[in-house]
């Protein structure tokens, strides 16, 4: 991230540490400013939870992963909470709560752009933003069925992912003029022409003549890797399996003492990802939506064992309708899946198709362009700048 430059436009992005995609959304962005403008912006990222929410708010990011792990309950709170009325009243009635933290951080992070891309830092935020304010824009990070907290009438622009998402914001009151269908921004190493598969697999160390399986439940290693991962290695398919176990040591540790009867790679946390799904064949995963972007990118048919309920149901909907991947929640449906597709590569060719149909490798640096443009209008440096061209 660049540091801040007084003689630079200021672009601030507000996040959480709450899931993981809220912070690579940002940093997909503000690497394709810095790709596409090199360093004529100065950009911030604030964690609005840790840094300037008042406790226990600012516990939210160590509490998020103890929280998806009661799906009833999160199905719960999305839906109770997910309704305009409801949603007036619980800002207002936390506002009171936050706004001297929020004055407070807008006092120290003078900025002529805000993007948020946290839900939870829209409403609160805009209203201790004031008037007049600095452009604000929402960068929407769940593909379909996004909350409506996404939604404020007063945000200059909101960007999201899919037409879906754009229909759901319009439904909550913004105007077809303030939506903008973009993408979902993904690091820009995930968005490169694929390479050369066999070139990639001998390097990797991987076998060249059998499909790959990449098994992977997010930087975490969250759902049932264990048993999907034995319940395909006694199924005796024709295929290699490669699991990324994350930061989970415990899990890792498990699958290693297993004896496999295919070939199996076992992987901790690796940042070798793009390499990983360019080289793979198929990809079982859950339903996160920087995840299946990134496997769209890639081209990779995907089977989906698990959601979030509520902000990710829509997109187990979107992969199936779409044909670019099977819903398969338990580890006998997942190898009821992998059966066919490893029998019938035109099968498994039609469905890497569709997801390679769904990819679109330029969102970030397309909302790069779009900030810049939002930037100009405001920034005194930018105006500057642009004088100073003239002259």
């Amino acid at each position: 991230m660049a540091e801040p430059n007084p003689s630079h436009p200021r672009i601030l992005f507000l996040f959480s540490d709450t899931g993981g995609g809220h912070r690579s959304a940002s940093e997909a962005i503000i690497e394709a400013l810095h790709l596409e403008f090199g360093g004529r912006f100065s950009t911030e990222m604030v964690d609005i939870f840790r840094e300037y929410s008042p406790r226990p708010l600012s516990y939210m990011p160590d509490w998020y992963p103890k929280m998806v792990r009661l799906p009833r309950a999160w199905e719960i709170g999305f839906y109770l909470s997910n309704g305009p009325g409801r949603l007036r009243l619980i800002n207002a009635s936390t506002w009171p709560y936050l706004r001297h933290s929020y004055h407070a951080l807008f006092a120290q992070h003078p900025s002529d752009l805000i993007v948020s891309v946290h839900p939870l830092a829209i409403t609160p935020v805009l209203w201790a933003l004031g008037k007049p304010r600095p452009p604000f824009i929402t960068v929407v990070t769940d593909l379909i069925t996004a909350h409506g907290s996404w939604f404020n009438r007063n945000t200059d622009l909101c960007i999201v992912p899919t037409e879906s998402a754009c229909q759901r914001a319009i439904r909550f009151g913004l105007l077809p003029k303030q939506v903008k269908v973009v993408g979902l921004p993904v690091a820009d190493r995930f968005c490169q022409p694929p390479g050369d598969k066999s070139q990639l697999r001998k390097r990797l160390g991987w076998p060249l003549d059998v499909p790959v399986i990449l098994l992977m439940g997010g930087g975490e290693g969250m759902g049932p890797i264990e048993s999907t991962a034995r319940t395909i290695d006694r199924a005796v398919l024709h295929a290699a399996l490669v699991i990324i176990a994350g930061r989970n040591q415990q899990l890792k540790q498990k699958l290693e003492a297993h004896h496999w009867s295919m070939p199996t790679y076992i992987y901790g946390f690796v940042r070798e990802m793009p390499d990983f799904m360019q080289a793979a064949d198929i990809l079982i995963t859950k339903a996160g939506p920087g995840t299946i972007t990134e496997a769209v990118n890639a081209g990779l048919p995907m089977i989906l064992f698990s959601r979030l309920p509520g902000q990710e149901d829509g997109n187990v909907i979107h992969v199936v309708s779409e044909g670019a991947g099977v819903w398969a929640p338990t580890p006998s449906q997942i190898c009821d899946t992998l059966n066919p597709w490893l029998q019938n590569p035109e099968q498994l060719a039609r469905v890497a198709q569709n997801s390679r149909r769904l990819a679109n490798p330029h969102a970030a640096r397309e909302i790069a362009r779009l900030l810049a443009v939002q930037v100009s209008r405001y920034s005194p440096a930018a105006q500057a700048s642009k004088t100073t061209q003239k002259n």
